[in-house]
């Protein structure tokens, strides 16, 4: 049986895999995220227990270089992770196996492809996955691609409105540009609007989901406007409070106005705004998915 592997490569740990066809995962195992020198030869070490395997995805944490024209084709770039800069992740897995295709993206890109192949998108062209934990990260899928370009998509770091439900000055934490959605509404801003260690234990009818599911909300409006993905599917450490969907289903609507008429926004959101039907598995078998791609592409 022919076996493909995936590397899931997180900010703060690895997950690695091997799944056959269908996405069902024969073995896995994860490790912290320290320096390549150390992270490295350990994804090795297990790939090299499974002779069987055909071809290797990795998703990765960013940004990263997908331009195959570039020389730069293949690394991880000015990522904050300082270790990892410049670090060529497939001419390093390409040393140790020369014969097998690699495929490598993002890691939000990797577990939308994962949700389009197995999952909650499963059969249709165009998708977006939006992982909202210790960031946010946004994978595309237009007419059955990934989509890529100059770069690939940071819709994480979008620009939003401040809520009107603010109730204090905060101004959010994305080093970069403060206030964008992920400055605003990912896991550690909420933990540092409320000066807290976790809000994961806040009662659902607290203010702190009224206000991420606006950030949320106006976020996906600007993707439906878009992109207008046929399903949106939401993953992430933020996204287990499940009291979030109706929120942000509702807000949706709201901020849309009528103005997108299409009897899945307008009548049965809650099928058209999802959470990932593979869990936490979304990376590791997005990953393996992208392997499946990969040698899809060598084949032709």
């Amino acid at each position: 049986m022919s076996l493909y592997a995936g590397i899931e490569a997180g900010g703060t740990k690895f997950i690695c895999g091997v799944g056959d066809s269908e996405g069902n995962i024969i073995d896995q195992i994860q490790f912290p995220t320290t320096t390549p020198d150390e992270t490295m030869p350990q994804v090795i070490q297990f790939l090299q227990q499974h002779p069987d395997i055909v071809a290797i995805g990795f998703g990765s944490f960013g940004p990263i270089c997908l331009d195959k024209s570039a020389k730069d084709y293949g690394k991880i770039m000015k990522t904050p992770k300082l270790a990892w800069q410049y670090f060529d992740v497939v001419h390093y897995l390409q040393q140790y196996f020369p014969d097998l295709p690699v495929g490598f993206d993002t890691d939000v890109n990797a577990a939308a492809l994962g949700e389009k192949t197995w999952g909650a998108a499963k059969g249709l062209s165009d998708v977006v996955y939006i992982t909202v934990g210790t960031g946010i990260g946004t994978g595309i899928i237009s007419n059955n691609k990934m989509v890529h370009g100059l770069t690939h998509p940071e819709a994480g770091h979008i620009r939003v409105m401040r809520s009107e439900h603010e109730i204090d000055g905060f101004t959010g934490i994305c080093p970069s540009h403060k206030n964008c959605l992920e400055g605003m509404a990912s896991g550690p801003a909420l933990n540092s609007r409320w000066q807290v260690p976790s809000c994961s234990s806040f009662p659902e009818n607290h203010i702190a989901w009224e206000i991420e599911a606006d950030y949320l909300a106006q976020a996906l409006v600007n993707y439906i406007l878009i992109v207008s993905p046929q399903k949106i599917i939401f993953g992430g450490g933020v996204m287990k409070q499940s009291q979030l969907f109706p929120k942000i289903h509702k807000r949706v609507q709201a901020l849309l106005n009528g103005y997108i008429s299409h009897p899945l926004i307008e009548e049965n959101i809650n099928q058209y705004i999802v959470p990932a039907a593979l869990g936490g598995n979304a990376g590791l078998k997005g990953s393996i998915a992208l392997a499946l791609h990969q040698k899809v592409q060598a084949c032709v």
